[in-house]
Order: C-alpha cells, then structure tokens, then sequence
C-alpha cells in the first residue's frame, strides 16, 4: 500500500511538472512558428501587404417619380414644385444627381453660395461637384474609414486609412520604439496605416499568348534548315555567342555564315517555337517555386521572372520586364496558372520576401475567388534563421540554381540590345531548357518528354521537330481567332 500511494504522488508530481512545462512552451516557445522572426518588427511592416479593403457599392435605381407615386400613396398627395418668391437662377439643365428631380423642384438652400437642394429625395448638392458620381467608396477593413487618395504611381493608386483611431494604426504604434516616437519625424520610417493599391491597368485583361512581332519567312536562299538547326544547337545549347558559332560552323564543317545571319536564324526560330513553349499543357503539382534576376539591356538593368514546377523541374512561366513591379509578376503567374481551373489540394508557393508576390496573389484572389485564394510562402534571407526557411528552403535553391544555369548562357551575350532579343533569347533557352536539356533529377532525360521531340534522333532534328510544332500552334491560334 506504501508504495502504491508513493507511485500516485510521483504521477502527481510528474503530471505537474508536464502542465508547468505545456504552459511555459504556449507561452514563450510557439508550436507553429511559421512567421519569421523579425517580420513582427514594425521596420518589416512595409514589406506586407494588407487584407483587401471594404467596398461600398453605391446604386440608386429609383427616380423622382417613382418617389412622387410613393408619397402621393402615403400622403394623398403629390409633391409639388418649388413656388420661388424672387427670380430663380438655377439653369434648367440641372437635375437632381440622387433622383433625377428636373429643375422646378430644385432651390437653393445657402442663398448665392452655390449649395442646392431637392425637394423631392431632400438630398444637398453642388452642381459642380456631384458627390454621386462614385461607383463605390473603399473602407478600412478594420475600422470602417474611408480611405483616402494619397499618392499616383505608374500602375496603382495609393489609398490609405488617416484614422488616428484605427486598430490597426494604435496596434502597429504600440511595437514602435520610443526613441523614434520623441523625434519629429520619428513615426515616418514606419508603415502603420492600413494602405490599399488600386491597380489602374488590368494585367488579366492582356493577352499572353499574343503571336510574337516581325515575324519572318523560313525560306533559304543560301542554306537549309539543317543548318539553322545546326546554329541553334551551337548557340543555345553549348552556350556558343554568335561569333563562335560561326567560327565553330566554318571551321567543323566549312560553312561560312555571318555572325548576324546566325541572329536571324534564332530570332526566326524563336518566333515559331515561342507559342508552342509558352501554351503547352505542362504537368501541373502542388508545390511552385519563383524568383526573378537580373539582365542588362543597353546597360540599363532589366529583370526576368521564373516560376517553377518543383516536381518536375519544368519553367511553367516566365516574364522579361524593364521594372521589378507586380505587374509582370502578374503576368509570370498567368502564365504559370493557365489550363488551370482551380488550385491543387495543399498548394504551396514558395518565393522570396520581395512583396509583389503577395499582392500578385491578392490580385488573384480578387479577380477568380476563392479557386485561386493562397498564401505566398516566404524564405527569407540565406540562412534557417525561423522554421519556414528551414521547411522550405530546397525548393527556394531549385529556383536559385535555376538562375544560375540561365545566367551561364546568359553570360556570353554580354547584355542585350533591346527588350525584344531578350525575349526572343529567353524563349529559345526555355524551349531547350524544357524540352532539351538533360537533367540530372529526371535520370538525364529532360524536365518535359515529348513523344515527338524525344524521337527526332540527334539534336538539330529536335530543333527542326520543335519548329514544326511551334507552326502547328501559331496555324490553331490562328484559325481559332478567325472562327
């Protein structure tokens, strides 16, 4: 009995250590630490996008009339017009902005300050400035305040909720050091307000699989396609510039060819196989990986967008744009989403902290609904410093290694002359890096195997095959726009 009542105290003493130790870990050690470290930081703050704010939609499908039956059914009898005691000077043109009211039914409610009223709906307005004239009014998702219009940028208007009570403004204020609330302008390096960019172009309205500009013939007057091909094996495959590869072509084969006939032959080649790249039905997982990088163009900085299948290793989108904006990161997306009609079961999207991933992503969820609705998962920085870079971290080096395979070919052009051949460069080394390259994850085979590309035999007949194909889709886009 002794040392049964000594084994039920030691339970009873173990079962306290254990509730002591749950409540310590709740406390101070989260179970799900999926934020990083420094993003509760009010300096990270800028770096976030906020929740889409409230519309207020504004409709009034009811006129005067409407109103004058109503009283006439309520009162006995109908409104009638204003008697003026003096001249009236409204103009006859003016009507009632809320209900349509016509001009003898209007007076002025402030003498000659301009203010007029209707006595039908009893609404105040300017003449010229009609408060109705809004579709709708954006509202503090927190507080209910009507934002306001604060700053014009090339592709978004800047709303922000000034309302000094906000819960969201007193919450982010109370993690601000006090050393920067004694200074003047202490308040101004941080992001505090709740603040929504309206976009003014529509990036889902553009076409993505436009057929490419200048578009050329494949007629050969001095050489065959053989030839061309063999070019882009040279230039995009070995990573040849245009120069070496004709060096290389006179002196393996004795063929003289200038290094610009080469350029036209990939621009040529280019222009066919881009449409066939960019709508095929590529394999489509759960897990996508994005990341953008640099290129010059004229020796100005350009960037280019990558997104990743991270089951297959396969480019499913990408983008060349002259600014680091989410509009062609919206469009990166579109192109990564096509053939889609809703997102996978634990769908993941793994990028870095730059924040046009998350407004991306907001758009979409904007524009489709809850089908397209996720979460951008971050890796931030280059060390494990918080559990989602430790959880995450292999698939944020597939995309890394990937812009380290484009820049190797990439490196011999020594920048591009316009925006144009970098594309047209882009297109012919995501065809071969989709269709062509080994890799080593897939056994060396590559990423995207198919059927007729893979039995072309050697490498200038899977060019040739690629071209064919790349002709099949532009006759489909083709027919499909004229039916």
């Amino acid at each position: 009995m002794v040392i049964i009542q000594y084994l039920c105290e030691i339970i009873q003493f173990l079962y306290q250590q254990n509730c002591w130790l749950i409540n310590f870990i709740c406390h101070y050690i989260p179970l799900k630490q999926w934020s990083f470290d420094d993003s509760h930081s009010p300096k990270y703050q800028k770096y976030k996008v906020d929740q889409l704010p409230k519309i207020v939609y504004h409709s009034q499908d009811w006129n005067w009339q409407d109103l004058n039956r109503y009283y006439t059914w309520k009162y006995g009898k109908p409104i009638k017009p204003v008697r003026h005691r003096s001249e009236c000077d409204i103009p006859e043109d003016c009507t009632c902005p809320c209900c349509k009211a016509p001009h003898p039914f209007l007076y002025r409610n402030n003498g000659r300050r301009g203010q007029l009223l209707c006595k039908v709906c009893s609404t105040l307005f300017h003449p010229d400035e009609n408060r109705f004239s809004k579709v709708l009014t954006l509202k503090c998702p927190h507080c209910s305040h009507t934002l306001e219009h604060k700053k014009d940028r090339k592709h978004f208007v800047i709303h922000k909720c000034i309302n000094p009570q906000c819960p969201y403004y007193l919450h982010n204020l109370k993690k601000v050091d006090k050393e920067d609330l004694e200074k003047e302008h202490g308040k101004a390096k941080y992001k505090l307000h709740y603040i929504y960019r309206e976009f003014t172009i529509d990036f889902f309205k553009m076409d993505i699989t436009s057929l490419p500009k200048n578009a050329s013939s494949l007629k050969f007057s001095k050489h065959n396609a053989y030839i061309m091909s063999l070019c882009l094996t040279m230039h995009v495959n070995l990573g040849l510039s245009l120069r070496k590869t004709s060096q290389a072509l006179k002196d393996l084969y004795d063929i003289s060819i200038s290094h610009q006939m080469v350029a036209n032959y990939c621009k040529t080649a280019a222009i066919c196989i881009k449409p066939f790249v960019d709508t095929y039905p590529y394999e489509k997982n759960s897990v996508f990986a994005a990341d953008e990088t640099y290129i010059k163009v004229r020796g100005i900085k350009g960037y280019i967008w990558f997104i990743i299948n991270a089951a297959s290793r396969a480019i499913i989108g990408y983008q060349v744009s002259d600014n680091r904006g989410v509009g062609p990161c919206i469009m990166a997306m579109r192109m990564a989403f096509q053939h889609m009609k809703e997102l996978p079961e634990k769908f993941r999207f793994i990028a870095d902290g730059y924040s046009a991933y998350p407004l991306a992503a907001q758009q979409f969820f904007r524009q489709f609904g809850d089908n397209f609705k996720f979460e951008i998962t971050q890796v931030i920085g280059l060390t494990n410093d918080d559990a989602v870079s430790k959880a995450f971290r292999p698939y944020k080096q597939m995309i890394e290694r990937l812009n380290r395979t484009y820049k190797a070919s990439y490196r011999p052009t020594n920048g591009f002359d316009n925006y144009d051949g970098a594309n047209y460069d882009l297109a012919l080394w995501v065809a071969y890096y989709n269709f062509l390259r080994p890799h080593q994850h897939h056994r060396f085979r590559p990423p995207v195997e198919d059927e007729m590309i893979r039995n072309g035999g050697n490498m200038p007949g899977k060019w040739q095959l690629m071209i064919l194909l790349g002709q099949q889709t532009i006759l489909n886009m083709q027919n499909a726009t004229t039916v």
